[in-house]
């Protein structure tokens, strides 16, 4: 079980003397109000069998399931720490590249016309969004080989 204390002043909780809880009264929350200070506390708690997300469940089955099903568990480490490496390095790159005034500016141009291309082109009229769902689809499916 989760609970949620905060204190909150009276502004943000009434307007014009009168209680602005009228959205939130379905809500299990409780308010408790000091005497002593002009504040107000806001309690809630949650109920939950479990705060993990099921994405990531899901992502840990699949590595789970990939691990399981291979054959060759040497070349798997070996293709995850290849991996690692490329990150690094290409993140070191664009680090170097970034630190450049000219080229830097000049991506941002190309970054920034490109985006504006592509807004006016696949997403300002319905019939090129529909276009550009159609080709979503088809690169998914070729991915996924279906």
């Amino acid at each position: 079980m989760a609970s949620v204390s905060a204190t909150l002043h009276p502004p943000l909780l009434l307007t014009q003397r009168k209680p602005n809880l009228t959205s939130v009264q379905k809500l299990p929350f409780s308010l408790i109000r000091d005497r002593r200070s002009p504040s107000m506390a806001l309690l809630v708690k949650a109920n939950g069998k479990s705060s993990e997300s099921s994405t990531d469940l899901d992502v840990i089955s699949s590595i789970q399931n990939v691990w399981d099903k291979s054959e060759d568990r040497l070349g798997l480490i070996g293709l995850s720490f290849a991996a690692i490496v490329a990150l690094w390095a290409s993140l070191n790159i664009i680090t170097a590249i970034d630190k450049l005034p000219v080229i830097s500016s000049g991506f941002e141009l190309v970054g920034i016309l490109f985006s504006t291309w592509f807004t006016y082109r696949y997403l300002l009229f319905k019939p090129d969004r529909e276009e550009l769902s159609q080709i979503v689809k088809k690169s998914v499916a070729d991915i996924l080989g279906q």
